[in-house]
């Protein structure tokens, strides 16, 4: 008989399995890193900058206050321990899973990467491939001048991007060279694969793609812990179905499933089927107190959040400001194995204050989640190296957080 799961059971695996029940260190190392992205897998990258960048904010979530040079570390010298590809979106991965993603290299060749980009000039690849390879690291702008040959265009190109900056990411995407890192305004640095990545996970056998995508609903379910065959494609961003003999979802959720590594149950509420890790711990109780990015592996597929949660949530970074149900840069907060609020908020780093420009409880809040948060937004503040919590009047939870916040300084 299949196993049934209820919604709390099922939100306590999910929460193990990104983390939130591993012991913290007093001072995160290295070590709690590697472990930390062990949980998520990937960390998405993403340029918006109003609170911290997002790639730094699931392993604060999960690790708590940390030196965010411990990441730059892992990503940008050796012994390089993560690079960035396309593994779900723009995100760090370990550089274990790039032999993972050559299928999805080789069918961005076939594609001419995710825009079907051809450059005017058929030499223009090999010449940026060459420039790369004789004075990488580079940026685009280093390259620019050089290699565009005409005033930029937004045609098919929302970015804006010149000529070199096109070729540099059909030249990632397809696996020819690499991201070394980022400079501080965020600009990508790119070199080539054998100066970025160790050897040996060059050298590492090609694997099917059926295999490569089986290996990555492996490592999706043990980061779901519990999960729609639909979730866990997601999380690669794989295809669910068989197309025209491409690999897909289906098919390795099939092959978990007879080896005995995936076991179908039911969640209550949920109307799809599901599928647990056999490794998969179901705790008593989760201690957690933090706020989530918006693109933490726990909220981004928002069918999910809604399903685990009965949390409804969209970032509303590009819905005009005067339609925004709760802001800008909004973050939920998880208490326990509850998302029991949300909050919007800024750094103002040249005030050196966190601004919650909005903060929201949940319907079943229970009592103390002022305080709750309050703590919680005075640790994050230390962490971003902010000095005070000034709280707007948005939302029906910015009065009793500003009093929660005001107790606290008295005593």
């Amino acid at each position: 008989m299949t196993e049934t799961l209820s919604k709390l059971q099922a939100r306590r695996i999910a929460l193990a399995a990104q983390g939130f029940t591993d012991r913290p260190h007093t001072t995160p190392s290295m070590r709690t890193l590697e472990r930390t992205v062990s949980r998520t897998g990937v960390l998405q990258v993403d340029s918006v900058n109003v609170l911290q960048r997002a790639h730094f904010m699931p392993l604060y979530s999960r690790m708590g206050p940390y030196d965010v040079d411990l990441l730059r570390r892992a990503a940008e010298r050796r012994p390089r321990r993560l690079v960035e590809y396309w593994a779900h979106v723009q995100a760090l991965m370990p550089v274990a899973l790039w032999p993972l993603m050559r299928h999805r290299m080789d069918h961005y060749r076939s594609e001419r990467g995710k825009w079907g980009f051809v450059a005017a000039d058929p030499g223009l690849e090999a010449r940026v491939l060459a420039a790369v390879a004789e004075r990488g690291p580079v940026t685009a702008r280093d390259l620019e001048e050089e290699f565009s040959t005409g005033p930029r265009t937004r045609e098919h190109w929302g970015w804006n991007w010149s000529d070199a900056r096109k070729v540099l990411d059909y030249l990632f995407l397809v696996g020819d060279v690499a991201i070394a890192g980022r400079t501080s305004q965020f600009e990508v640095v790119y070199d080539l694969p054998e100066r970025v990545l160790p050897a040996d996970v060059l050298a590492a056998p090609t694997p099917t793609p059926q295999e490569a995508v089986t290996e990555l609903v492996r490592l999706a379910a043990r980061s779901h812990g519990v999960a729609s065959a639909s979730c866990l494609a997601d999380y690669y961003r794989l295809r669910l179905q068989p197309a025209s003999g491409r690999a897909s979802t289906r098919v390795a959720v099939d092959e978990l499933v007879a080896s005995g590594e995936l076991l179908p149950v039911r969640v209550q509420g949920w109307k799809r089927p599901a599928y647990l890790h056999r490794d998969a711990k179901v705790p008593r109780r989760v201690g957690a107190r933090t706020l989530l990015s918006p693109f933490d592996p726990v909220v981004w597929e928002r069918g999910r959040a809604e399903a685990l949660f009965d949390f409804f949530y969209r970032i509303e970074i590009y819905v005009p400001a005067e339609k925004r149900l709760h802001g800008y840069y909004v973050l939920p907060f998880l208490l326990g194995d509850r998302l029991v609020a949300r909050v919007d908020l800024k750094a103002d780093r040249a005030g050196r204050v966190l601004l919650v420009r909005g903060a929201f409880a949940e319907e079943a809040a229970p009592p103390g989640t002022a305080e709750e948060l309050a703590a919680e937004l005075r640790r994050l503040a230390g962490w971003l190296g902010l000095d005070d919590v000034a709280v707007g009047e948005r939302g029906n939870l910015s009065g009793p957080l500003s009093h929660a916040l005001g107790r606290a300084l008295e005593r």
